[in-house]
């Protein structure tokens, strides 16, 4: 088996083209029985965030694996195959598995350091395992990156301070605008995303906020985590009318089509009304076409890159130490990976013993004769197994107890010779 990651990110591919291959939490179930019907993916996960998609497969046939998970992303995106496959990267095995722990650590973020991807590394976890699509091998990866993603977050102080896509869009605001207290700010969605938002804009001294959301109750649970902050609530559908009222208005909602076009903005906006969009929602809440307007300026996730670039500098040496914790998770994983090469001699040795073992059996019951009731034959069955058990506990416990690798496959290849284990009664 293989472990491979097909993917495309913010390092790879602009954010137009991301967008069409972003995949919503509802379509993730189907997405997964998609891949796992082709013939040669057995496991997978889908990590599909704002800046990234990344598809995890376990594949017997690494180049045919991969070739499936190109066709998909293809038909999802209704992308030709070349178009594609430009911003696409492909990462196998060691790299693959290097790779996860990266992501969940922060590292290969657009804001390095970056915490909330590691709850979506979590969830991936968990909806590929609800879906069927993560079994023994990615539930093993995915764990030891959490693992890893958690150790990084404690060990090290690469997540303190401002981490994240909204706490950037912020600070791009605050590079834009002369004085955040004076502006009315408006913010489209009530998610996760928005709670950073709002964190970030009252600490650069932001004190008029509206929160506008498909829901009045998550909009005012949202205001309830800041209760010394006036901030007002809005419907989604008054969304108009309180941007003819706003200077900054940030996005983030979970609509797949723009929610703000040139259009609508037309409708409500002065003639030379000033007004500064930021987008951090991927697929785009925000229509290119908004740009055609002289008073606005509009910003999307991609526009962060400048902000992120000032903070790299002051967390690079972070990462370095956030690197050898990695070292060490990758490490572990590969010692249970190769541990699994003594799966296949072990199971082969317990079927050969139990097959002397019945075999010898029924001779020595067949010798009794039929006098020798069903009570004594469970008596001798149970006797006979429990020897076997014994007999095979230590060897056993040994073999996948032994993390040098060589070592490891000179004791195979010594149980192989001495029990007449060849390669072909093993693998059928």
């Amino acid at each position: 088996m293989n472990i491979a990651v097909v993917g495309l990110s913010h390092k790879t591919a602009p954010v137009e083209i991301r967008e069409k291959l972003s995949i919503p939490e509802a379509q993730i179930e189907s997405a997964i029985a998609h891949l796992l019907s082709y013939p040669h993916i057995d496991e997978v996960a889908i990590l599909s965030t704002c800046n990234r998609l990344e598809i995890y497969i376990v594949t017997p046939e690494i180049e045919y694996g991969i070739r499936e998970v190109t066709q998909f992303l293809a038909e999802y995106s209704k992308l030709l195959t070349p178009s594609l496959r430009q911003h696409l990267f492909t990462l196998l095995h060691d790299d693959a598995v290097m790779h996860v722990l990266r992501v969940a650590a922060g590292l290969d973020s657009l804001v390095l350091g970056e915490g909330q991807i590691l709850a979506q590394v979590k969830h991936t976890h968990k909806l590929g395992q609800q879906y069927n699509g993560i079994k023994t091998i990615l539930n093993r990866l995915f764990k030891q990156a959490l693992t890893a993603g958690k150790r990084v977050r404690t060990e090290t102080s690469i997540g303190t301070g401002a981490v994240s896509i909204s706490s950037a869009a912020v600070e791009l605001a605050h590079l834009k605008v002369d004085n955040l207290a004076a502006s009315r700010v408006a913010i489209l969605g009530a998610g996760k995303m928005s709670r950073l938002l709002v964190q970030h804009l009252i600490s650069k001294g932001a004190v008029q906020i509206t929160i506008l959301n498909r829901s009045r109750d998550r909009a005012l649970e949202l205001t309830k985590q800041f209760p010394e902050q006036p901030i007002k609530i809005h419907l989604l559908s008054e969304m108009l009318s309180v941007i003819a009222e706003s200077d900054l208005v940030f996005t983030s909602t979970s609509s797949t089509d723009p929610i703000l076009d040139r259009a609508k903005l037309e409708m409500v906006l002065e003639p030379h009304q000033p007004l500064m969009l930021f987008d951090i929602s991927v697929p785009r809440n925000v229509h290119t076409d908004v740009n055609d307007l002289a008073n606005v300026q509009a910003f999307n996730v991609d526009d962060l890159k400048a902000v992120v670039a000032q903070n790299y500098e002051s967390r690079r040496q972070m990462a370095q130490e956030a690197e050898k914790i990695l070292d060490e998770e990758g490490e572990a994983f590969d010692i249970w990976w190769r541990s699994l090469e003594t799966v296949t001699t072990i199971s082969c040795l317990r079927n050969k013993i139990e097959t002397i073992r019945e075999q010898e059996l029924q001779k020595a019951l067949s010798r009794l004769g039929s006098e020798f009731g069903d009570k004594h034959q469970e008596v001798i069955e149970a006797l006979t197994k429990g020897i076997v058990n014994k007999i095979l506990h230590d060897p056993m416990v040994q073999l996948r107890a032994q993390q040098d690798v060589e070592a490891r496959r000179r004791c195979m290849q010594t149980l192989q010779m001495l029990f007449n284990l060849d390669a072909e009664e093993q693998f059928s």
